[in-house]
């Protein structure tokens, strides 16, 4: 009998996780998020300015659709265990302010926590999955990013489940945002549960530094190789939010940041302050063509091709056989590159070669191409049919 129990237990809870509602990202979500640039301090105020200037900046027509408010906006559960805004930050409530970014056209999402309490101590999820999921539909929440802090001795397998299945139950589609920065292999087990799920610890705003709690672009990025398996529509890799704008990246940086992560199908979260953006961002993040590539209805998550050092050739197959191609430059200095496309990726048929940053078709697959590639730069192509 002991065994009949357990095969109906396992069999009710593979039933839970096959409840995972699809067709919610069947591509990679784009939006913004408030951690990387104003950590703690997110405010009413700034979160409508935040909406406001997705739309006025030209982001919103370039696809992005998701404002989310990280961590601290909560600050206790009343006396029925339903969680509290803080009151001086949103004066006006959670649902006040979802209507707001709603109104603007954009879809609004908060942040929580698997554990007793999220990474900044605030209330967090353990518990209260059930009365939080319903209280995230009622005030209007379209993605929810569910962190790995203060969670004891549970295992993420288990515990990020419980809050799948509640939000599973409920007539609102919301992004379920898997945080638990890559431990436990979440790319293995993720797709049943989650949109999304973080394969690396946090990012910070540098190319190529040092770092073990916070890592670099290149360090993010070394860690998506072979990961390509296990990324799909509703179901994606997410190797952080982007820093673009942020610290002391400089243009080229910022560009091969993006292009990198279109050719990851790595969902494109910004994660700098929208109201102060010079030109050059505005022009990396809105960059229509880069995104195409991260969106490709065909879901397939690029991978890197050749590794020779410092120079990688980064490639992603794209819908009606074309492809998109990263020619990566890690070094401190500038190299000159002579590429046939044709040879070099063993193509079977010939394409147009367009350039993803100058906006212009730069030759044929069978020529080959010389370029002076700058430092911490890339080539971003599309090979696409004549």
């Amino acid at each position: 009998m002991k065994w009949k129990l357990m095969l109906i237990l396992f069999l009710l809870g593979s039933n839970l996780l096959a409840q995972k509602k699809t067709n919610v990202a069947p591509t990679p979500p784009m939006g913004w998020n408030s951690w990387n640039y104003f950590a703690c301090d997110v405010n009413e105020d700034m979160i409508k300015e935040m909406a406001d200037a997705m739309v006025e900046s030209g982001m919103a027509d370039a696809g992005y659709e998701y404002i989310n408010i990280d961590d601290c906006w909560q600050i206790d559960r009343d006396e029925n265990g339903k969680i509290v805004a803080d009151p001086d930050r949103f004066p006006n409530g959670i649902k006040a302010l979802a209507d707001y970014v709603h109104s603007k056209g954009l879809k609004f999402g908060l942040y929580s926590d698997a554990g007793r309490l999220t990474c900044e101590e605030r209330p967090g999820g353990l518990g209260y999955e059930k009365i939080d999921a319903e209280t995230y539909q009622e005030w209007g929440v379209d993605y929810l990013k569910y962190d790995w802090c203060h969670h004891g001795l549970h295992k993420a397998k288990k515990l990020y489940p419980v809050m799948a299945a509640e939000l599973a139950k409920l007539d609102r589609p919301i992004v379920f945002s898997i945080c638990n920065w890559g431990w436990g292999k979440p790319w293995k087990w993720g797709g049943e549960i989650g949109h999304l799920w973080r394969t690396t610890p946090d990012i910070k705003a540098c190319f190529d530094c040092g770092g073990f709690f916070r890592l670099s672009v290149l360090k993010i990025l070394d860690k998506q190789v072979g990961l390509e398996k296990y990324a799909g529509p509703d179901a994606w890799n997410d190797p952080d939010m982007l820093e673009v704008g942020n610290g002391d990246l400089t243009d080229d940086e910022n560009k091969a940041h993006f292009s990198l992560w279109c050719i990851l199908a790595a969902p494109l979260i910004a994660g700098n302050d929208l109201r102060n953006m010079p030109k050059d961002v505005i022009e990396v993040l809105t960059n229509k063509e880069a995104i195409a590539i991260d969106q490709d209805p065909l879901g397939k998550q690029g991978y890197k091709y050749k590794d020779k050092k410092d120079f990688e050739v980064w490639i992603k197959p794209l819908e009606n056989d074309e492809w998109a191609v990263c020619l990566l430059n890690r070094s401190e200095e500038k190299m000159d590159i002579n590429f046939n496309w044709q040879k070099e990726l063993n193509l079977k048929k010939e394409y147009t070669v367009r350039d993803l940053w100058k906006h212009q078709d730069i030759g044929k697959s069978s020529e080959s191409y010389q370029y002076e590639l700058p430092s911490h730069a890339v080539l971003f192509v599309r090979l696409q049919n004549p």
